[in-house]
């Protein structure tokens, strides 16, 4: 078996996981079952509360599209580098408009982080895919 077929496996995984983390957070927490922590964000930025919940139902239809995408471009880089930027730029978000939200349990800096980490090793098993191409 070479080295190429034995990427796919791992990176299969990685995508449906991204993609399965993605479409959850935006589906439950923001289109299913509004957090109020979700709605919160959107007011602290100034929207009203009516406002709000659109922007957070928004946001979440936002977020199953890109979770989507983890599975129609399995061989992305550009992906892995946008899901990175990303998750940083909401974790910084938090950290301005709702810093407690980082001292609870499953807070977004543990998920931030563990998907970012997923996307830095997706972004090396796929350069090495292309290495042993």
């Amino acid at each position: 078996m070479t080295h190429k077929l034995q990427l796919e496996r791992p990176l299969q995984l990685i995508q449906i996981t991204l993609a399965v983390l993605w479409i959850y957070q935006g589906l439950v927490p923001k289109i299913l079952f509004q957090s109020s922590a979700e709605i919160g964000i959107w007011q602290a930025i100034g929207l009203e509360l009516h406002l709000a919940k659109i922007a957070v139902a928004l946001s979440g239809l936002i977020e199953i599209g890109f979770g989507c995408t983890f599975l129609i471009w399995q061989k992305a880089v550009f992906i892995h580098q946008f899901n990175i930027l990303g998750l940083s730029g909401l974790l910084l978000l938090i950290m301005f408009t709702d810093p407690l939200q980082l001292t609870t349990a499953f807070n977004p800096v543990i998920m931030n982080i563990a998907m970012i980490a997923i996307s830095m090793i997706a972004i090396q098993l796929l350069n090495f895919r292309t290495q042993q191409a």
